[in-house]
């Protein structure tokens, strides 16, 4: 999800982008090696966690609560990764990067966290398994990549999982959100009437409709995307292959 280079003149710009393709200096580099290296252990803790737990009850239901812990912790440390762009130690967007990390923290918190009701619901299981694999996946690319050192099975992975992944993470979160919504009526969860003193009114239940009607127009967008980047990445090796 890097964004662009930009510039117009080779030669008025030539320092510039020089410096641009430096990338990150020595010590953002270690510091951004070592955050990656931790939220790729902490993603296996989770993974770990999960299959142990599995083994233990001989069943998938509830698995949530095994792993609620080390989830919230990573998955809100996320939000580092947006500010990591914010100060241009990773070129990417800031919007893009933003939307994806709060769009997952919202749900492990505004949801997941604060409607119980739902945990024990299978969708949950389904968009935990999904993250997590994503996640492995991705911050070992991340951790690979700033070493120059990636192996080919890792970047196959980072752009080819997603081809799967992706739908079931957003089925996942997509049913979880519908489950909650009863609650979230019944409970009046996080929603403001009137009259008060700030005569302002906020419904929480209708806010969530919005939020699943929104992955409609969005998530065929980052999927496509992915698909073009995979053929980008991807596309050269995989046509050298065929001629082989």
């Amino acid at each position: 999800m890097s964004a662009p280079a930009m510039g117009t003149s080779k030669t008025a710009h030539s320092d510039s982008s020089n410096k641009k393709k430096k990338g990150p200096g020595t010590l953002a580099t270690a510091y951004l090696v070592i955050y990656n290296v931790v939220m790729t252990a902490g993603w296996l803790v989770i993974a770990v966690g999960l299959v142990r737990a599995y083994l233990a009850r001989g069943s998938y239901h509830g698995l949530y609560y095994s792993i609620e812990k080390p989830l919230k912790f990573f998955q809100t440390g996320a939000l580092l990764e947006i500010l990591h762009c914010a100060v241009g130690i990773v070129p990417s967007s800031v919007v893009l990067t933003g939307f994806q990390v709060m769009s997952r923290v919202f749900l492990t918190w505004a949801v997941t966290h604060s409607v119980r009701e739902v945990q024990s619901e299978d969708s949950v299981l389904l968009f935990v398994v999904a993250w997590t694999v994503t996640e492995i996946i991705r911050y070992s690319f991340y951790t690979f990549s700033l070493l120059n050192h990636l192996p080919y099975l890792i970047k196959w992975a980072r752009y080819t999982f997603f081809i799967v992944l992706y739908p079931m993470g957003v089925a996942g979160e997509l049913l979880t959100i519908y489950a909650a919504l009863p609650y979230v009526q019944k409970t009046g969860l996080y929603s403001i009437t009137l009259p008060n003193k700030y005569n302002f009114s906020f419904d929480y239940h209708a806010f969530l409709i919005l939020v699943m009607i929104s992955y409609i127009p969005l998530f065929p967008q980052l999927y496509f995307h992915m698909m073009r980047q995979r053929k980008k990445v991807l596309g050269h090796v995989e046509e050298y292959s065929k001629v082989e």
